[in-house]
């Protein structure tokens, strides 16, 4: 067994909407059925009794080995507390030879869980010791260091559920909700409207109270200090037990509190000066430690926290009750958990020396031991939720605190007895603020009920109904793509939006090209997703970034499918039939938004009408035929279709039409170019589909121009001492059978002197490289051939050998040329033009031909 290829399915996807991996594994005949391997499934379930039982994805398949990593791989992930449910394993043309995919949470866990089942089913079929336990805490011990924590977790998991898309930036807790010109951010409790000067004010905790006490917010009394005797003076000044804290600490690290004897304070303040340079002195306030939560202007979670103990049984130490404690599977090393292990350190010594305990001390039955000063659950305190308890007009001082210090989320530390009553009438402060707060206590105290602080978050963040996307449309199809896209992003720019598109030619912001070559893949579209400036996209969505990483997105509002023709690409990534592109063409539909969105499809196309039954949301049809019988069933059911009539495009549902004259859309030729027709009904059944005004999809069609600077490579005209060139990007059959198709529509071309300039795209099939010619031969009188700059895996010479097959049969064509080098090729045919020729110049190297033929128009 050899696994050859692993891929990272990051969007939807050819298999499901599920992120995955998806192996290419290699098995020898004797691994195709693993009854062929005695006793081989009996071993494997020896190892990892928890494997579902292997069967095959279809009826009459054979479990293979690679249905066995299958199995291991999803239920390893399982075990280790993955939620994940989706695999598959199928056979393709190539014998021994399998796809499988396996659904993941963490792209990185999703892989080890392949090295570990391939480990598992090695050791199955050798019969040699497999360690389950050491796998499956690897695969834990991963998957908590890289997902995201409890509290941008329960962040992320509020937008979701609210249909708010988001893209984790980081490795760790930066995240981006929406899209384009709606996106927000967050790092952690952070959002990208929490000040950077609240923040620095809140690290202060001298200002803070400063800023707080003038306010009028109860704060405890105290000052700076700058060495140990000045601590101990500030405490004498203050009167009666203190409280020693870094003046910039955070996590309650280099607190200590109700301290009265001067060896307590100089000791407390050592240890903060380690974190700060500076300290504070303040009067040590008795009562419980509160945590208040505030987004926005209200209080959503308050917490009574209490500080990390153990309480005595009378036979264990001080140190065995706290590994008992720490033996809670809640409790964790980091903030993974809902709870934090607690520190046994020289601060938690110290703590039990003010008590004449050690650590090996046994402590009563039922006494309670502190083992630290604060109550900061990342040195183990415990958190009890009082949300319901807390009293208004307490409520409002938290609230008052947080905006004194300019905090949109802010955790306000406060001590006092309770939180029944006002804070003044109690004598309690609040004696720190906290940006970035930690939401674990809120979300899973240890007593109480959790609060549904990441919705709350998310509320404080977007307005109620806001999804935070904007119009987003995929365009899919073997020809007419480009221009489609760059229709419909014509009619969105006339609606007044900031358009981000993405093509075979680069990626477009406002019009401005920001990145160059094929841009026709999910991580250009993530690009664009990414901009601040992009009001809606529209994506042309090849079927290699489908087949690599899948969609960029996870649902578009509008699919277009314009159709599925031979020749394009057949025969690699195992996409070896038409049917099998068509499934591939076929996810962007799949991926439609449920119920609202709209795919937008080809009714004069079989393969793409088939396509309607996969859509979750609505179906717009187009076709030049109104009578064509799914057009015909589709309007008789009142649902939206866009035909050809005479010399306009109507756009019919129900009783409401609306048409627009050929002669309005300029890329059409006043109708004469048929695929151009078809290209612009698919953009207007895109811009209705979104709702704009009919008004501005006629202005969006009217306004672009298919030029060399607008769609480059697109069927772009020039004229040559009296010639016409045509330059034109085609590089398949059911293409080049259109340009014939267009140029026999133009005015008086039957008769003219017709050339053209043609190469083949190594990585075709041979015959979809000799049908080129075989098409071009019965309608050109001359055929100039030139090899590509690169031959995609073809020896020297073998493309030009299989378009002169193409053209043994030719119709038309009385001279064939074989010319060496693109440029060189194209001097070659304008060398013979003379005035009423027309010339069609398949072009490879798009932008340096376009501007080796604008070079020699200009020369005349």
């Amino acid at each position: 067994m050899e696994i050859s290829r692993i891929r990272a399915l990051r969007g939807p996807n050819l298999w499901s909407r599920h992120t995955a991996i998806e192996a290419i594994i290699a098995c020898t005949e004797t691994e195709r059925a693993i009854g062929n391997i005695p006793g081989f499934e009996a071993r494997l379930r020896e190892r990892f009794p928890e494997i579902a039982l292997l069967q095959p994805t279809v009826s009459d398949e054979v479990v293979s080995m690679a249905h066995a990593i299958e199995f291991a791989a999803l239920g390893l992930q399982a075990q280790a507390g993955c939620p994940v449910t989706f695999s598959r394993t199928a056979q393709t043309l190539e014998p021994g030879v399998y796809q499988v995919v396996v659904e993941y949470s963490e792209e990185a866990v999703g892989r080890l869980a392949f090295e570990v089942a391939q480990a598992l089913c090695n050791a199955a079929v050798e019969n040699t010791p497999f360690d389950l336990t050491d796998a499956l805490h690897r695969l834990r011990e991963l998957d908590e260091d890289v997902r995201l924590g409890p509290s941008t977790g329960s962040i992320v998991y509020a937008a979701v559920a609210r249909g708010i898309p988001y893209r984790r930036l980081t490795e760790g807790s930066m995240v981006q909700f929406g899209w384009g010109s709606k996106q927000r951010r967050i790092q952690a409790a952070e959002t990208d409207q929490t000040s950077a000067v609240a923040e620095s004010i809140a690290q202060d905790k001298e200002l803070t109270k400063n800023l707080l006490h003038a306010a009028g917010v109860p704060v405890p009394a105290g000052r700076p200090v700058v060495n140990a005797a000045d601590a101990w003076a500030a405490a004498c000044e203050i009167g009666g037990a203190v409280v020693v804290k870094p003046q910039d600490g955070n996590q309650g690290k280099g607190v200590a509190v109700n301290l009265v004897s001067r060896e307590q304070i100089e000791a407390a303040y050592a240890v903060a000066v380690e974190i700060s340079d500076e300290v504070l002195v303040e009067r040590y306030i008795p009562g419980h430690d509160y945590r208040m939560l505030v987004i926005g202007n209200k209080l959503i979670a308050a917490a009574r926290r209490e500080p990390p103990q153990v309480t005595g049984d009378g036979v264990r130490s001080v140190r065995q009750l706290v590994e008992l404690v720490n033996s809670d599977p809640r409790r964790g090393e980091g903030h993974a958990t809902s709870l934090t292990k607690i520190r046994f350190d020289d601060i938690a010594l110290a703590r039990l020396a003010t008590e004449g305990l050690t650590a090996d001390s046994v402590p009563a039955k039922g006494a309670r031991v502190i083992l630290r000063n604060n109550a900061n659950l990342s040195t183990g305190g415990t958190a009890t939720d009082v949300t319901d308890d807390v009293h208004p007009e307490f409520a409002a001082r938290a609230v008052a605190a947080a905006q004194t210090i300019g905090l949109d989320i802010a955790g306000v530390d406060i001590v006092c007895n309770n939180v029944l009553r006002p804070l003044e009438e109690q004598g309690g402060g609040v004696v720190e603020l906290n940006a970035a707060p930690g939401l674990r206590m809120h979300l899973q105290p240890s007593y109480g009920k959790g609060r549904a602080v990441g919705e709350a978050i998310i509320a404080n963040m977007f307005a109620p109904g806001d999804d935070a996307r904007i119009p987003l449309v995929a365009v899919a199809g073997t020809n007419g793509k480009t221009t489609t896209v760059r229709l419909i992003a014509s009619i969105l720019g006339s609606q007044g939006l900031r358009v981000g598109m993405t093509s075979t030619d680069g990626v477009y912001i406002e019009g401005q090209r920001i990145d160059t070559g094929d841009c026709s893949g999910p991580k250009s579209a993530k690009n664009v997703l990414l901009h601040p400036d992009v009001d809606a996209a529209v994506f042309e969505t090849a079927r290699g970034g489908v087949l690599r990483e899948g969609l960029g997105f996870d649902y578009c509002n509008v699919a277009v499918v314009t159709n599925i023709g031979m020749g394009d690409h057949l025969g690699l990534s195992y996409i070896s039939t038409v049917d099998d592109l068509a499934v591939v063409k076929r996810v962007i539909v799949r991926n439609v938004k449920p119920e609202t969105g709209v795919a937008v499809l080809n009714a004069a196309d079989p393969m793409v009408v088939r396509m309607a039954d996969a859509c979750p949301g609505k179906v717009t049809f187009f076709a030049c035929d109104r009578n064509h019988p799914v057009m015909a069933m589709h309007r008789a059911q009142g649902k939206r279709v866009v035909y050809l009539d005479d010399d306009s495009i109507v756009a019919s549902e129900r009783g409401f039409e609306q048409r627009i004259l050929l002669a309005e859309i300029p890329v059409t030729a006043n109708g004469a170019i048929g695929f151009q027709i078809e290209n612009a009904m698919a953009a207007a059944g895109a811009g209705w589909a979104l709702g704009i005004d009919w008004a501005i999809i006629r202005a969006g069609l009217a306004s672009f121009v298919n030029d060399a600077q607008s769609a480059p490579g697109r069927f772009n005209l020039f004229n040559y001492r009296g010639a016409t060139l045509i330059a034109d990007y085609g590089h398949n059959p059911d293409a080049i059978q259109a340009l014939v198709s267009a140029i026999d529509n133009m005015p008086a071309t039957a008769s003219t002197r017709r050339s053209v300039v043609i190469s083949g795209a190594g990585d075709r099939r041979d015959e979809d490289i000799r049908q080129q010619t075989e098409i071009l031969g019965d309608a050109f009188d001359q055929v100039v051939l030139y090899q590509d700059q690169c031959q995609r895996g073809r020896a020297d010479g073998e493309v030009l050998a299989l378009l002169q097959q193409g053209l043994r049969k030719a119709k038309r064509t009385t001279e064939i040329r074989e010319i060496h080098g693109e440029f060189v090729a194209i001097d070659s045919a304008l060398a013979d033009l003379k005035p009423g020729d027309l010339c069609l110049i398949l072009i490879d190297q798009v932008e340096e031909a376009l501007a080796h033929i604008a070079k020699r128009v200009a020369e005349g």
